[in-house]
């Protein structure tokens, strides 16, 4: 299971996979128990985890780097009901997270979600997105070859042919005694009341 494919779903607990995305929702697999359902995007918004970032005293950084920091420092995570104790176990793992930026219910959730990725065995780093704008570039550039050579092609028969555009002739210029002047249009009158 890829990390890049989960996805928080709002009003539904824990972590899903992203099996298909369709235009009025997506269907997803639960972390927990397996089952796959479909979340109406009418009803239900999704956030990858790819995408949510933390805050910290410097920079944000992204949540993955804040579950390696959780697993660097191993040992037994807190319980999601202690609020002091999540608090104390990020302080620990993660001392630059700003604790007055991130909430307590924020920290609670991240426990929950480290310990369902620990569960399901999922490799915690981010996709690389290089790949796909190397490939683009490769396009773009074919595209803008074609369009080239077609010019050159046309402009090289022509020159073969002998053919050669007219020059353009300059517009007559209008002169003033040539034409009869035209009365401007006068104002209508206001009616009195």
């Amino acid at each position: 299971m890829e990390y890049s494919k989960l996805v928080a779903v709002s009003g539904l607990p824990g972590l899903y996979e992203l099996i298909s995305s369709k235009t009025d929702g997506a269907i997803v697999r639960s972390l927990d128990d397996q089952t796959t359902k479909f979340a109406s995007s009418r009803i239900h918004q999704f956030s990858h985890l790819e995408s949510i970032e933390i805050y910290t005293i410097r920079d944000n950084v992204n949540l993955v780097e804040v579950f390696q920091a959780m697993q660097k420092a191993g040992g037994q995570l807190p319980d999601v009901k202690d609020n002091g104790a999540i608090k104390k176990y990020f302080e620990s793992a993660y001392p630059d997270m700003d604790f007055e930026r991130v909430y307590g219910s924020d920290m609670k959730k991240m426990v929950k979600w480290f310990e369902v990725l620990q569960k399901n065995n999922v490799e915690l780093k981010l996709s690389e997105p290089e790949e796909e704008e190397e490939t683009e570039e490769v396009a773009e550039a074919a595209v803008e070859e074609k369009p080239a050579r077609k010019a050159a092609k046309k402009k090289e028969e022509k020159e073969e042919a002998g053919e050669e555009k007219p020059a353009k002739k300059a517009a007559k210029k209008k002169e003033e005694g040539d034409e009869e002047k035209k009365p401007a249009k006068k104002a209508a009158k206001k009616k009195a009341e």
